[in-house]
């Protein structure tokens, strides 16, 4: 990362707002004291800004410029910032950068060579990432996608590493170093057992939660229907979705009602609100209950046929029994 993106010199039409205002924009909102002081500005300039409010300070040597609002991933350059020059995102942010694991409202994970104050907020990781294992996503340093990956394992559940694997294959991410040189160059990295099995697995299509999902798996198997993306991670106008199952070529999604999680009134709400943004997207959504999976296999499967290949005719199969699951 840069500590000072190149930008034009200061001149007497070009007032130091201006300047700020082009760093931050390139920035996510965010900018550096480093960078400022770079720049030319003085210390007092910085603090009458402070003064004013058209900084704000989120970290120690970190602002926000303008309003009081930071992005998602803001709040990611905010902390690489802070990090140093060096820094990079990593871990789970890093994963939610990529669009691998979910995002979520804890601390954002950096990785840095030198110690740095601790800042609330951010979880520091100590180590020299060399510079095949680093990228950039939107302007924002990261580790590469199988560093990522090599990162993840250390800190994820065998089956949230499952689900991320699964998702960087569908998203068809590559590296400059492959993934067999990145095991052998971390022999001691936390995790690595949990990875090296994870990529071995031959299991398709994801994790499978709970005994609903697998016997709708099975139903799927039993009529010859291809199988979905299980608990894929679905990004659709700057919202974030987790469908039960999603068919990315036919932009088919498929929700397992268990009953009680939908049954609260804020459950049914988000529901309803997520189906209407996705059916606006193109996507359709469908709703498949346990007494359907089980009373009515065959015409569940010849609905699920008609609109996953709806060139093909419905061959008639045996209606098959699956055991009650708990309660999803």
């Amino acid at each position: 990362m840069e500590e000072v993106p190149p930008l034009a010199a200061k001149s007497p039409t070009r007032s130091w707002d201006a300047q700020i205002a082009e760093l931050a924009q390139r920035q996510h909102g965010v900018v550096g004291r480093r960078q400022l002081l770079a720049l030319g500005m003085s210390r007092h300039d910085i603090g009458g800004r402070l003064r004013r409010g058209s900084l704000h300070r989120i970290h120690h040597g970190v602002y926000v410029f303008g309003p009081k609002r930071i992005s998602p991933r803001g709040r990611f350059m905010a902390a690489v910032i802070a990090g140093g020059p060096r820094a990079l995102l990593s871990h789970r942010s890093a994963g939610t950068l990529w669009r691998l694991t979910p995002p979520s409202s804890s601390q954002v994970d950096i990785t840095c060579a030198s110690d740095r104050r601790r800042a609330k907020g951010i979880q520091v990781h100590r180590s020299r990432v060399p510079g095949d294992e680093r990228a950039e996503v939107d302007g924002i340093p990261v580790t590469s996608p199988f560093r990522t990956m090599l990162d993840l394992a250390g800190v994820l559940t065998p089956r949230q590493l499952e689900r991320a694997w699964n998702e960087l294959q569908v998203r068809s991410l590559t590296d400059v170093v492959p993934m067999a040189v990145l095991l052998e160059r971390h022999p001691g990295k936390r995790g690595l057992a949990n990875l090296r099995a994870v990529i071995g697995s031959k299991k398709p299509g994801g994790i499978t939660r709970n005994d609903f999902e697998e016997a709708f798996v099975a139903l799927l198997d039993a009529h010859g229907l291809p199988r979905p993306r299980l608990n894929a991670s679905l990004w659709v106008r700057g919202h974030f979705f987790e469908p039960d199952a999603l068919w990315e070529a036919q932009r088919l999604i498929v929700e397992l009602d268990g009953g009680e999680v939908h049954r609260t009134d804020h459950a049914f709400q988000s529901d309803r609100q997520r189906d209407r943004i996705l059916l606006a997207e193109g996507w359709r959504t469908t709703r498949v209950t346990w007494h359907q999976l089980r009373d009515e296999p065959a015409e569940v499967a010849a609905d699920l046929r008609q609109v996953l290949e709806p060139n093909q005719p419905t061959p008639p199969v045996p209606q098959s029994r699956y055991p009650h699951p708990p309660a999803k």
